[in-house]
């Protein structure tokens, strides 16, 4: 499972028009699924979301976590995080996980960082074409991926 999380100021997620999510501070967070990830991926990444000191303290120094913040998060389903670049120039994405699969740990997903935060998160829709719109603060945007937590 990979992620890749920006701090904002500011974002929103428009489909079809239609704005579904808004926030001001906090984060956006891409959520890219592969076939073999787990419900230990999702415990282990949603603790570090929740936990990771990106946010200014008094001393304007990222020192605060998200939940210490009070921040709001938008989380969007990516499947071209997991895209292959190796061989020629179309992307191959064979690692990604099927919808079948990645509907349900989504959702999972969702439930486990709502949990952690203690409050409900806001989404894109799985699947649909979005227009995720942003002010990346600092800028702040960081990469994790599950399987390299050792």
């Amino acid at each position: 499972m990979k992620i890749v999380i920006q701090r904002v100021s500011e974002a929103s997620v428009v489909i079809n028009n239609s704005e579904v999510a808004a926030i001001e501070k906090g984060l956006v967070i891409l959520l890219g699924i592969e076939h073999d990830d787990s419900q230990e991926d999702i415990k282990w990444l949603c603790n570090k979301i929740t936990n990771l000191r990106i946010f200014p303290d008094e001393n304007d120094v990222m020192n605060t976590s998200l939940k210490a913040v009070n921040g709001d998060v938008i989380l969007v389903s990516q499947f071209t995080l997991h895209a292959s670049t190796k061989k020629g120039n179309r992307p191959s994405y064979i690692k990604a996980a099927k919808p079948d699969v990645a509907i349900p740990m989504y959702n999972d997903f969702i439930k486990t960082l709502q949990e952690h935060l203690g409050k409900p998160i806001q989404t894109g829709e799985f699947g649909a074409d979005m227009k995720v719109q942003l002010v990346n603060d600092g800028p702040v945007t960081i990469i994790i991926d599950s399987k390299h937590r050792t």
